[in-house]
C-alpha cells in the first residue's frame, strides 16, 4: 500500500505541542485591524489549541 500523503494546507496551519497537543492560529488577524481594538488584536496573536470536536479530523489530514 502506497504512503498516504499529508495534506498541504493542514501542515501549514496546525503544529504539535511539545506534549503532543495540536497548535493552531487565530483567524481574523490579518486584515482590517484598524477597527479592532489593541485587546483583540493582541489575543488574536498568540496561538490557541485545537478544540478536541476537531482534533481527529485535524489529525486524520496530517496522518497521525
Amino acid at each position: 500500500m502506497p504512503k498516504l500523503k499529508t495534506k498541504s494546507a493542514a501542515k501549514k496551519r496546525f503544529s504539535f505541542t511539545g506534549t503532543g497537543k495540536l497548535k493552531r492560529k487565530h483567524a481574523y488577524h490579518s486584515h482590517i485591524l484598524t477597527k479592532k481594538t489593541n485587546k483583540r488584536k493582541r489575543n488574536l496573536a498568540y496561538f490557541d489549541i485545537v478544540d478536541k470536536a476537531n482534533v481527529a479530523a485535524v489529525k486524520d489530514m496530517l496522518n497521525k
